[in-house]
């Protein structure tokens, strides 16, 4: 089954021989610490057992007035003071979604038994994803000027908005001074930072890496701009735990969400000499465009196929290994099926027999933290055993109604490798295959 992989229609042949080569050849990459903040959870702990227990985290939008706007409900972080986790002067010079990234950092950290600053901080490296940046900051910026004149605007403005911001910030926080930045590949950002974050330490560039996604996307006009699309679900506003419903025949789009995971990931040589904990190997990870639609996703399938072939030839396995795909599943009417469509063209009958599980039912979209937060989900399957569900689930669309999707109550499997998928506006497709550890 594994040749199968190599198919010269997806896989050219340089890919081919180099898959084939570093599987065999390449440092063993582990995770060993972890974090989240979503709307269902702001600690690993609450987070997950929300997410086994089914328990939306998406109400009606509280931070600004939505009254006006078609949609108006989200994903949006809960309880979150950042005084908890750094200066109040600090706090209010950067932009929520590095706000968050600090807070991810510290949590993760700790979760692997790090000390901060870190020592040997040229061998510690920062990696991290988002969409849109400080986009609340820009907005902020653009009220000030409109309605008090270009000299009330804040001198940190332009820092605050940068995408690079939360890793400066996460590298300031944990004192890595070793490899630094940023990734924006829109929806695929989070999942993206974990596969090159991996490789980086296995080029030998660093012993540990800190990586994930943060997103503060619930502002005006993002909200506004995907209304426009006619992406974002506006049929739900008075039940806003029902909106987002992926692969459901009532879908309408996705909801916005908000939300920051960081994980620390080590060499395995590294973390046993300082009997760190792991929960989980990066086996592999891929990314590649569909070349499309700046908007919609290649139609075929054959982008989507494409970028999860490479990640099983990267990480060595066949189809049959796979235990468990964590979908990317928005909850677009589109979006939804062509994965569904790419998921039984790769995996041709063994499709039907792996539980597949869209977290993005609980949440919304968040974005290019999705990919990391999912990572963390499935992590997190691997140590439990544990599936979570799709919630808001009822009625399958067609072309997915034959596929496990795993409705509404979450369930004990045996999972040992996951595949998880993100793809993003641009066709950035990005894919993960994680493993149950095994020394």
């Amino acid at each position: 089954m594994l040749d199968q992989l190599f198919e010269e229609r997806y896989l050219p042949e340089p890919l081919v021989q180099m898959a084939r080569v570093s599987r065999h050849r390449r440092p063993r990459v582990v995770i060993t610490g972890l974090s989240a903040l979503s709307p269902n959870g702001s600690t690993v702990q609450e987070f997950w057992q929300n997410t086994l227990n089914g328990i939306s985290g998406i109400s009606q939008i509280t931070r600004w007035d939505s009254s006006r706007y078609p949609s108006r409900v989200a994903g949006q972080i809960k309880n979150f003071e950042p005084r908890d986790f750094m200066d109040f002067k600090e706090a209010r010079r950067i932009a929520r979604c590095s706000q968050f990234a600090i807070a991810c950092a510290k949590m993760a950290a700790q979760d692997a038994r790090l000390q901060l600053p870190v020592e040997d901080r040229e061998r510690v490296g920062v990696l991290i994803g988002t969409a849109v940046g400080g986009v609340d900051a820009t907005e902020e910026s653009l009220h000030v000027m409109i309605e008090k004149g270009w000299n009330r605007i804040s001198p940190f403005a332009i820092g605050a908005a940068m995408p690079n911001a939360p890793a400066f910030h996460v590298s300031m926080t944990t004192g890595a001074h070793g490899y630094l930045g940023t990734i924006t590949a829109a929806c695929s950002s989070g999942t993206q930072t974990i596969g090159e974050g991996a490789e980086l330490i296995r080029r030998g560039w660093a012993d540990v890496m800190f990586v994930g996604g943060t997103e503060a996307g619930v502002v005006p006009v993002g909200i506004a701009a995907f209304a426009q699309m006619r992406a974002i679900s506006t049929h739900y506003n008075d039940a806003p735990e029902t909106a987002s419903r992926p692969f459901d025949t009532t879908r309408d789009g996705f909801v916005m969400g908000e939300g920051a995971s960081i994980l620390v990931l080590e060499s395995l040589e590294h973390a046993i000499a300082r009997d760190a904990p792991i929960y989980a190997e990066v086996l592999g990870s891929s990314v590649a465009s569909d070349a499309f639609d700046v908007v919609a996703p290649d139609p075929s399938g054959d982008g989507e196929v494409r970028v999860m072939r490479l990640a099983l030839a990267d990480a060595g396995v066949s189809v049959d290994e796979i235990d468990y795909i964590s979908a990317h599943a928005t909850s677009t009417i589109v979006g939804d099926n062509i994965e569904a469509k790419a998921i039984k063209k790769l995996f041709g009958e063994r499709a039907f027999q792996i539980p597949i599980s869209a977290h993005k039912s609980m949440i919304g979209h968040t974005l290019g933290a999705g990919g990391a937060l999912e990572a963390v989900v499935c992590t997190l399957t691997l140590r439990d055993q544990k599936i979570h569900p799709t919630i808001n689930l009822k009625v399958p669309d067609a072309e997915c109604v034959e596929l496990d999707l795993v409705p509404n109550t979450a369930r004990d499997a045996g999972v040992e490798t996951i595949l998880s998928n993100s793809f993003g506006l641009g066709g950035q497709n990005a894919c993960l295959v994680l493993r149950k550890f095994d020394d």
